[in-house]
């Protein structure tokens, strides 16, 4: 980043707070709730012209969910893949976009993109903490274009503790399980006349529930969360009534994770176990944020609604890269496996063991003014925004005994691997009318995105950096992305819906050829809501002229490659979303509530074409893309008494491929269809407490989640964990 611009996003912060005047007023708080999440009074769920869903607190209070990916398995054409079983790094998708470390969606947490370098480096190595959270809103159609800069697959908006109404409000919440599983929650916080202000900690961790060869270990994490939040409102009297909230928060994350998986022999006899020459494995993480909300009300039909925001992420991942000389994916777990198989009499071996250091920076600010005008809502909004990713690594060679224990034999200098900054400078523009014409709602959009990466790369030679880097690439590029949907009330409950946008997400600083990521995307369905019936169906079609795979680790690539982007050309993704929600008796002193979301997907290249890309290969015009079932089935079942609840919710997943290609899937390529069973029940002391119990994975079923550098990983087994609940 450039220290003008630097200082550019810092005097218009100060200027947010420079205009302000100061008290407070519920509806100025859920002013501010408008600011920062997706849906509202000015754009409720029901009138979306898309696919829309909320999880609201009651939802996420059921299951208590710490993982993401579990919380929005009962969204359709919501992607998960899942990888160390606890959700720390998720792997997120919609309507065919991939997901690998959630980089083809929009994440954001109170309205303010939440990716470590959303445009230079776009993989989610750091994602919210979900637990926390008391909303999550999920959005895929035309009425993403607002948010950007990945308009095709869809957004994740997660909303964390708001401010409470009352003087004094909050809670704690404690739970212990299985495989040391912990974890507090504690928040408090009040309104005053004038101020507002809550602190809210969450700390949770796990010994982990894999074995690691000879020498044991934690295999778990901990990870350790704290917000807070203070805000100002106008007088009554004043001008202009107005509300600036600052929001502070602060994690951090030690967890012993490893990509080193299991040969399918192992796998098949021994699920949960680990090589001993991942014993060193362990992600150590540190996240800053600073973000400022000011809004502002003209009148009755204009008000403008600024954001300022600042987000530090360092993490240094410190894993195995190559055992006895070969990489993960070349070799290198088949030499690890052989090595347990008979350590006694086996020549001790070499495992190099990387220190995957990055240190991420994103700030930006954004602005919306909306303007009611007749028949019109008008919306123009602004961003401008700055990411880089910096690369600072280093290898380390250990040796690795016949007691399965690895010494340091040589330390590596920092800076000599991977030496390099990827950076983006990005300034979007939109705007939005909604046009309502009787019982027809149209809205039309247009956002412009101008975006220029830059990679300055030292070397494996230079460390210190001294001097003009060995390449400093630069792209530039901008575009226009339009977008129409309508909605049509045929009776007050009954809604059509239909929309067209063309969708985008920007060329990375790896990308040699520098094509960014475009799609048509069409979409139309029907949404009904009658009482205690809530339903939606949609079908959808996207048509990309060019799509993008990032080369992580996380898709088993080789450390030469991580960061590239491959262009995959045409590809062409359609599929089926339903909803359903019903609960049955009502009124009654017994409910039963049941939901339902299923997806279909089918999605194809339509080129040919071969990259370094591991999950792409030798690509062939009618192959299937990698890692994405054709069906996806959420059911969950509950009843619920004055004093108690009981809930059992179901996902199944049909079998994926790992690698692209047609036809029947391969045994080397295959995730098996898997269906996993929740179970949450809760009993309420009083309306103040509660006691809970809560096992992931019911009937204990042993499945695979990923075969990343040619080896199996397995899921979670059966989880129980107990917990206590009380709120003031």
């Amino acid at each position: 980043m450039t220290q003008r611009n630097s200082l550019r996003i810092s005097i218009l912060a100060s200027a947010l707070l420079a205009t302000f005047a100061a008290t407070a007023d519920e509806n100025e708080s859920n002013a501010t709730m408008e600011q920062i999440s997706i849906f509202g009074s000015s754009n409720p769920v029901n009138n979306v012209p898309g696919s829309a869903h909320v999880i609201n607190d009651v939802e996420i209070e059921n299951f208590k969910y710490t993982d993401i990916m579990r919380t929005l398995a009962s969204v359709p054409g919501v992607y998960i893949q899942e990888e160390d079983g606890y959700g720390l790094r998720p792997n997120i998708g919609m309507r065919g976009t991939g997901q690998n470390r959630s980089e083809k969606i929009t994440i954001m947490e109170d309205g303010v993109l939440a990716a470590p370098a959303p445009y230079a480096s776009p993989a989610a190595y750091y994602f919210p903490t979900s637990g926390r959270m008391q909303t999550v809103e999920v959005m895929k159609g035309g009425s993403t274009l607002k948010y950007g800069p990945r308009t095709t697959g869809g957004i994740v908006n997660m909303i964390s503790r708001q401010i409470p109404q009352e003087e004094l409000a909050g809670g704690i919440d404690v739970a212990a399980g299985q495989d040391g599983f912990a974890k507090l929650h504690a928040h408090a916080g009040g309104q005053g006349e004038r101020v507002g202000a809550v602190a809210e900690v969450y700390r949770y961790q796990a010994d982990g529930f894999r074995d690691i060869n000879g020498v044991g270990g934690d295999t778990g994490f901990t990870k350790n969360d704290a917000l807070a939040k203070i805000s100002i409102n106008s007088s009554d009297d004043a001008k202009y009534q107005q509300r600036v909230e600052l929001k502070l928060k602060y994690s951090d994350e030690v967890s012993n994770e490893t990509y080193m998986g299991l040969t399918e022999e192992d796998y098949n006899n021994s699920p949960f176990t680990r090589y001993s020459a991942s014993q060193k494995d362990v992600m150590t993480t540190d996240h800053k944020q600073i973000q400022l909300n000011h809004i502002i009300d003209f009148n009755d039909t204009v008000s403008l609604a600024t954001t300022a925001y600042y987000n530090n992420f360092a993490r240094n991942w410190y894993k195995t890269s190559k055992v006895d000389g070969q990489s993960l994916s070349s070799g290198g777990i088949e030499a690890a496996a052989d090595f347990d198989r008979d350590p006694t009499s086996a020549t001790p071996i070499d495992v190099e063991v990387k220190a995957n250091n990055r240190e991420y920076l994103s700030q930006g600010i954004q602005t919306e003014l909306n303007w009611l005008l007749g028949d019109h809502e008008l919306s123009f909004g602004a961003r401008y925004h700055e990411d880089e990713m910096d690369r600072y690594q280093w290898v380390d060679t250990y040796e690795l005994n016949n007691n399965q224990v690895m010494s340091l034999t040589d330390s590596g200098t920092p800076g000599t691997d991977s030496n390099r900054i990827d950076s983006a400078e990005a300034l979007a523009l939109y705007v939005q009318d909604q046009i309502t014409l009787g019982d027809l709602a149209i809205t039309a959009g247009l956002r412009y995105e101008d975006v220029t990466t830059q990679r300055r790369d030292w070397g494996k030679a230079n460390p210190g950096r001294e001097g003009a880097p060995d390449k400093d690439i630069s792209n530039s590029f901008d575009v226009l992305l339009p977008s129409v949907a309508a909605t049509y009330h045929i009776t007050d409950d009954l809604i059509v819906l239909a929309g067209v946008q063309k969708g985008f997400a920007p060329s990375a600083p790896g990308n040699d050829d520098g094509e960014e990521e475009e799609s048509w995307n069409y979409e139309a369905g029907l949404r009904y809501n009658a009482g205690a019936l809530s339903s939606e169906a949609i079908v959808f079609y996207s048509d990309y002229s060019n799509m993008h795979g990032n080369c992580t680790a996380a898709q088993g690539c080789d450390d030469d490659n991580i960061g590239n982007q491959y262009n995959a050309g045409e590809v062409e993704v359609t599929g089926l979303e339903l909803s359903l929600g019903y609960e049955f008796n009502q009124t009654g002193e017994l409910t039963f509530p049941v939901k339902m979301a299923y997806t279909y997907t089918s999605a194809e290249f339509q080129n040919s074409f071969s990259s370094d890309f591991e999950s792409w290969g030798d690509v062939e015009k009618g192959d299937e893309l990698p890692y994405l079932p054709d069906n996806q089935l959420f059911i969950s079942a509950g009843v619920q008494a004055e004093s108690w609840q009981l809930t059992i919710a179901g996902r199944y997943t049909s079998d994926m491929r790992t690698t692209a290609g047609q036809d029947a899937i391969p045994s080397a390529e295959l995730i098996a269809d898997k269906t996993i069973v929740d179970l949450s029940a809760r009993y309420f002391i009083n309306d103040a407490s509660e006691v809970y119990l809560t096992v992931d994975n019911l009937f204990d079923e042993t499945y695979m989640t990923t075969r990343i550098h040619g080896s199996i990983f397995s899921g979670k087994p059966q989880t129980a964990t107990l917990g206590y609940n009380y709120k003031f």
